[in-house]
């Protein structure tokens, strides 16, 4: 069968020999990003007797010369050509596992939660490896353990088995089942006994007691921190967002699924996800927006004016009628409200719409627009309700905010009032965007 450039043989039902597709060359690349892949050719480095016969197998494997890698237990097998083109048959062994350290690997990777999971996404947990060389089975290799076998007819390491042992290291960087079938035992094979074992551990023991989470022992943890991987480098910032997969395609959603407003709400997370990343790593000045974390919880009819307020692009027409429903708003209404967030948040929000201002908030208000009005810093201001006054036949219009800051508003004729601008933190400066002469 094959599968992504993999061939699987098979025999009495288990795979017993993978082959794998000759990879490109490797030129201005690692051979190795995963730490059990590092681990591999750490192996490979420390017992060869000669670099030079090292360095001579990294550059063939980087050139491509190492063709199709045959995996199957206790041994690995590639013809490497010379750059004459003479081809050598190159064999790697590596000791399998025996019935019983078989038996203590598959105890020891349904002990603890995760350890299956995270082979299925084709990781090799450190804690797996850690517990299993405490149980007595040697995953990895070590010194010594890689024995090199080529008809180039060398007694040691030669650099057709060395470049093997790099292009495995890549292989075992996409799927560390490729070492477990090296040890003896193919994916298959060992899924089910997993799945066995995890399925009796997991009927109910009389003797085990309630509500006791699993913990991990000090000794265990600060001895799986010598082969715990270093942390990566800190991320670079893209410069936007990335844009979601289209869900447009022949094939009709399934019922209830709106493939525009999942496309639309992909978008928005990838927006966020970029602002918050933007944040952590200091990228970002001045104050958080209302949606960053720490920030107080939006309702739902907040939630729907930001998601309407922040799209990259115009909503679809099913999309911007239904955040208009959940914002409880028609879709002029809708408009408004985004007009508002845009300017101020969940704050330019409450100004568009709440009348309630707290007394003290008010009698400051005032008290500035007293000082104001003896300055001479303003035209004459009409009370027009709760925090809000207006500039007679100009259609212009300042609310003050439940934190005290003064937000513009105008109109156009007998229109509804429209936020016209960020808040200020004085009534002078806020009348000034409306009035140039204020």
């Amino acid at each position: 069968m094959t599968n992504g450039g993999v061939i699987d043989g098979s025999s009495g039902g288990y795979e017993d020999e993978r082959t794998f597709a000759a990879l490109p060359p490797a030129r201005g690349q690692g051979f190795a990003q995963t730490w059990w892949g590092r681990a591999w050719l750490k192996a490979l480095e420390d017992t060869a007797l000669d670099s030079e016969q090292l360095k001579k197998g990294r550059r063939q494997a980087r050139d491509g010369a190492v063709g199709a890698v045959s995996v199957r237990p206790g041994r690995i097998t590639a013809v490497v050509r010379d750059r004459d083109g003479t081809a050598y048959r190159s064999d790697v062994l590596l000791q399998e596992l025996t019935g019983d350290e078989w038996h203590r690997f598959l105890d020891t990777a349904v002990d603890r939660a995760g350890h299956i999971a995270a082979l299925l996404d084709r990781e090799m947990p450190p804690h797996l490896v850690e517990d299993a060389a405490g149980a007595g089975v040697e995953l990895l290799p070590g010194i010594g353990d890689l024995e090199p076998e080529c008809t180039c007819e060398a007694w040691d390491l030669c650099p057709h088995t060395a470049a093997l042992c790099y292009q495995v290291a890549r292989l075992l960087d996409q799927d560390p089942f490729v070492l477990l079938l090296l040890r003896g035992r193919g994916e298959r094979r060992l899924i089910d006994a997993l799945q066995v074992r995890s399925a009796a551990r997991a009927e109910p023991s009389a003797a085990a007691p309630e509500g006791v989470p699993e913990g991990v022992r000090a000794d265990e943890a600060f001895a799986a921190a010598g082969i715990l991987p270093p942390l990566p480098a800190v991320p670079r910032l893209p410069a936007e967002a990335g844009l979601p997969p289209s869900l447009d395609t022949e094939t009709a959603p399934p019922p209830g699924i709106d493939g525009d407003a999942l496309e639309f709400l992909a978008a928005d997370a990838a927006v966020r996800a970029h602002r918050m990343l933007a944040e952590a790593l200091g990228a970002v000045g001045g104050q958080p927006l209302a949606e960053l974390p720490g920030d107080p919880v939006l309702t739902a009819g907040q939630d729907a004016v930001r998601l309407a307020a922040t799209a990259r692009s115009a909503l679809p027409a099913e999309v911007a009628a239904r955040l208009a429903s959940g914002s409880g708003r028609e879709r002029s209404g809708l408009e408004l409200a985004v007009r508002a967030w845009r300017f101020g948040g969940a704050a330019g929000l409450a100004v568009l719409t709440d009348d309630a201002v707290p007394d003290e908030v008010l009698a400051r208000a005032e008290a500035q627009l007293a000082q104001d009005r003896d300055e001479g810093g303003r035209p004459r201001l009409r009370a027009a309700g709760a925090g809000r006054w207006t500039v007679p036949g100009a259609q212009a219009q300042l609310r003050v905010g439940a934190d005290g800051r003064w937000w513009p508003f105008t109109r156009a004729s007998r229109g509804p009032w429209t936020p016209a601008g960020p808040p200020a933190p004085d009534p002078a400066s806020a009348l000034a965007g409306l009035l140039p002469e204020a």
